[in-house]
């Protein structure tokens, strides 16, 4: 039986949100392989995010971004189940990722910012970047409104 670190496992519960059980039993299903364990992670992860999806969402955060000496502005409601996790770092960071991707990329709705590629990565979707941060955090989360303000548009 190959020996799980407890580094390992810290940072495999760091990039995902899992609980340390869950976390080892990957890392001893792969035989210690992080990257094959941070997959069985992200997909359990996705999996409790879609189960979520119909969860009230009633608390959150409205952030607005200004960009070009506030020329441009953008604001996003994003929602969440509780004030606990309206609180949290993650959320409040991901509201202000998501002002950016408004600004930047002028989507007209919601489910075309979803489907737009994330500005600091590419290779991902905005809905990847939600879905994640979903299971990272287990609590429903969705876009409110949005809204984006050009000087002169």
């Amino acid at each position: 039986m190959i020996k799980i670190s407890i580094e390992q496992v810290k940072k495999l519960r760091e990039a995902t949100g899992a609980g340390i059980l869950e976390t080892r039993k990957a890392l001893e299903e792969t035989g210690g392989d992080e990257k094959k364990a941070l997959e069985i992670l992200k997909k359990k992860g996705l999996q409790v995010a879609e189960k979520k999806k119909e969860r009230e969402t009633k608390q959150g955060v409205i952030e607005v971004y200004s960009h070009a000496g506030g020329r441009v502005v953008s604001v996003v409601e994003l929602l969440c189940e509780s004030d606990f996790v309206a609180r949290n770092e993650e959320f409040k960071s991901l509201a202000h990722e998501l002002a950016m991707q408004v600004a930047a990329m002028k989507p007209k709705d919601m489910k075309e910012l979803l489907g737009q590629e994330y500005i600091r990565d590419p290779q991902k979707k905005v809905e990847e970047i939600l879905k994640e941060t979903i299971a990272k955090i287990r609590e429903n989360i969705q876009i409110g409104r949005l809204a984006r303000f050009e000087l002169g548009e």
